[in-house]
């Protein structure tokens, strides 16, 4: 079947106009229709025999919102998303004052293995397309309709690692910012990755000016290989020197993000070595205690710790602010929804 949300308006045009001897006009209703999360049925200008055409061979919704959950603490919603062929993806909207972030998912499961991470729990099922890695944000701006804002802004840190996932993610990252679509300035997405740095690089050589953020985690490789074993191929010092590179290259401050686990990366020592990792480097380190994920046995560090952490980056002269936790009584983390879907414990 064909993911007709895969294609720009042109490749649309090129062809409806091509296997259906549609004419122009009605190509771009149709491409109308798609950006709307609208089915063949409800594109009510499109003649019906031309519809039922298209269902024999084409897919108009890639992703299908099948399950919500409200946050009572602070209205983030997660959402489980049904792509074409019965697998589920995540993702999750949080309210900010500046607008509507979506965090999307970029592939079916992990591979990556990140001890505290639900995702990978499964393994790597396979790849999200551009168009299903678009669909959620169609999906969810659809069921945002009559509010006062839809999506905003984007941030690339749901399940799956975006640069295992290049090809796809790069022209996600074409077609969520078509001015014919719904053009979202890529300066409004974020791509957080665990440091596949030749992929990083790669991205940088690209020129577009999208948020990295690396998820550190960890400033030490021995210490950090044990609960992200990416490190055993990319070393720390050459994640960093990627970031650094990446800068250089889209004047794109990065962000790392460093998730504190009890008594594992949350001392004194632990910020010493990250502030003299990043020292001189255009960066901002996103400080946020674990939300906890009951199958890996992992906790958060304690507040206090959190807050000492802070104190010590701030005195390293390391730019650093606490990440709000948003989600928590939803299980905010990413890959926990899927799991327990697929585990028949969903209600």
């Amino acid at each position: 079947m064909i993911l007709l949300q895969d294609m720009t308006l042109q490749q649309l045009t090129d062809y409806l106009t091509s296997e259906y001897q549609v004419r122009s006009f009605v190509a771009k209703q149709i491409y109308g229709w798609l950006n709307k999360s609208v089915d063949f049925d409800g594109m009510t200008d499109i003649s019906k025999s031309l519809r039922e055409q298209l269902k024999q061979n084409c897919v108009a919704v890639s992703a299908r919102i099948v399950r919500t959950l409200t946050s009572q603490l602070d209205g983030t919603q997660k959402f489980l998303f049904r792509l074409h062929d019965g697998n589920v993806v995540e993702g999750v909207l949080m309210n900010y004052k500046y607008g509507n972030t979506l965090c999307v998912s970029s592939q079916v499961g992990c591979r990556m293995g990140c001890a505290f991470c639900a995702s990978t729990l499964g393994g790597l099922v396979r790849n999200l397309s551009a168009g299903e890695i678009l669909g959620q944000v169609l999906a969810v701006n659809a069921l945002q309709q009559g509010k006062e804002r839809h999506v905003t802004n984007i941030v690339m840190m749901g399940s799956g690692e975006p640069l295992d996932n290049f090809d796809n993610v790069v022209r996600f990252l074409q077609l969520v910012s078509c001015p014919e679509g719904i053009n979202i300035s890529l300066r409004n997405v974020s791509l957080s990755t665990c440091g596949i740095v030749p992929n990083i690089r790669k991205l940088a050589d690209m020129g577009l000016p999208v948020n990295l953020t690396l998820s550190l985690h960890n400033p030490d490789n021995e210490q950090r290989k044990a609960i992200m074993p990416v490190t055993k191929a990319y070393p720390v010092e050459e994640a960093v020197a990627a970031c650094r590179y990446y800068f250089e290259r889209t004047g794109r401050r990065v962000i790392i993000e460093y998730t504190l686990i009890d008594g594992q990366n949350d001392t004194y020592a632990h910020a010493l070595q990250l502030a003299s990792l990043l020292r001189g480097m255009s960066v901002h380190v996103n400080v946020i205690s674990l939300n906890p994920v009951k199958e890996t046995g992992l906790k958060g560090t304690s507040e206090r710790t959190l807050q000492k952490f802070l104190q010590y980056l701030d005195k390293f002269g390391i730019s650093a602010t606490r990440r709000r936790t948003m989600g928590q009584d939803i299980e905010g983390a990413c890959g926990q929804l899927r799991r327990r879907y697929l585990e028949g414990d969903d209600d």
